[in-house]
């Protein structure tokens, strides 16, 4: 692959929304050897404001435009995920590494052709799943590495979530729900962060079998998912996710259980993880998280690219999640 020649990473983003206001793009700019250079926006006011706030020099409402500006470098697409395909590709034929938020498409089949693009292109593919760099899901890594549980036997993933009329007010504007755009519902969110760091912690996963079902008829993605799955490796798993439960049924709990223990953990919270093991006994874990919480994947992404680094999330490992999220109810 080839990597940034002039010792310097300068990001041009396409699609300054939420997620670039605190999580990504200003750990661009504290990252050695990296600057956020323009950003694009189809809503001039709004791109102009974020410019204005963030001190980008450069904005701009056309994508291609932004692509072609010989200044940037490497493109990161923070755009909702029907259009990551497009713009993956559009980028790998200007020969830019490319930088794409969660999940990484709609369907494994456009994870396929976006990776095909960019190794036709010879430029890297990188995704946004950074808890593979965050400090307590690296421990609970070298926690099942080390033996703290002995063999890892299964993991079981549970998620109920509270229907909030909040979120599902104004349908027209609520992509994560519109599976046009988003490819599913809530699950394609949130469960690709989960299933994403099974992935890193357990390795790939090679059987799926589920259910999908709209039980409430809020909206027209999914609202229940039930699932079983089985590593590489032997492990065995199982979740559920269900997005209109009660309050007082909220979890967020995912449990890796070993011939000698178990560790715990939600993926949604802060950083704790819970170790109860017949080798250490009882330990709880805590680690402060950085402010912009994409700052260490993004660090690890441009050492990737200058050659002195390399990144744990990229366009392979991120598809196999897709495909896992593919499986289910198919």
């Amino acid at each position: 692959m080839k990597k940034i020649e002039d010792n310097e990473v300068r990001w041009g983003i396409l699609g300054v929304g939420d997620v670039c206001e605190l999580k990504s793009a200003p750990a661009m700019n504290l990252v050695e050897n990296s600057r956020l250079v323009a950003v694009m926006r189809r809503n001039e006011e709004k791109v102009k404001d974020y410019a204005r706030r963030h001190h980008v020099p450069k904005w701009y409402t056309d994508a291609d435009e932004l692509i072609n500006d010989p200044e940037v470098n490497a493109i990161y697409i923070a755009t909702p995920p029907h259009v990551h395909k497009e713009l993956t590709l559009k980028a790998a034929a200007a020969g830019k590494p490319v930088y794409v938020e969660k999940p990484m498409a709609r369907t494994y089949e456009e994870c396929k052709e976006m990776m095909a693009a960019c190794e036709a292109a010879g430029v890297p593919l990188y995704v946004a799943y950074y808890r593979r760099t965050l400090p307590h899901f690296v421990k609970i890594k070298e926690l099942i590495a080390a033996g703290a549980i002995g063999e890892v036997r299964y993991v079981n993933i549970q998620m109920n979530q509270v229907l909030r009329p909040d979120i599902v007010r104004n349908l027209t504007n609520n992509w994560r729900i519109n599976p046009e755009v988003a490819g599913g519902g809530y699950f394609y969110d949130l469960a690709s962060h989960q299933l994403d760091f099974l992935d890193f912690a357990l390795g790939p996963i090679m059987k799926v079998k589920g259910f999908k079902t709209n039980q409430a008829g809020i909206y027209e993605a999914e609202d229940l998912v039930v699932a079983t799955f089985e590593f590489e490796s032997g492990v065995m798993g199982s979740g559920s996710w269900c997005f209109t439960s009660s309050k007082v049924s909220e979890k967020d709990s995912t449990t890796i259980y070993g011939s000698k223990g178990q560790i715990s953990y939600e993926t949604f919270g802060d950083g704790k993880l819970i170790l109860d093991s017949e080798i250490e006994g009882g330990k709880l874990f805590e680690f402060d998280l950085p402010k912009h919480i994409q700052n260490i994947l993004i660090q690890d992404i441009v050492g990737d690219m200058l050659g002195i680094a390399s990144s744990p999330s990229t366009g392979m490992s991120a598809a196999r999640t897709n495909w896992v999220m593919d499986q289910i109810g198919h």
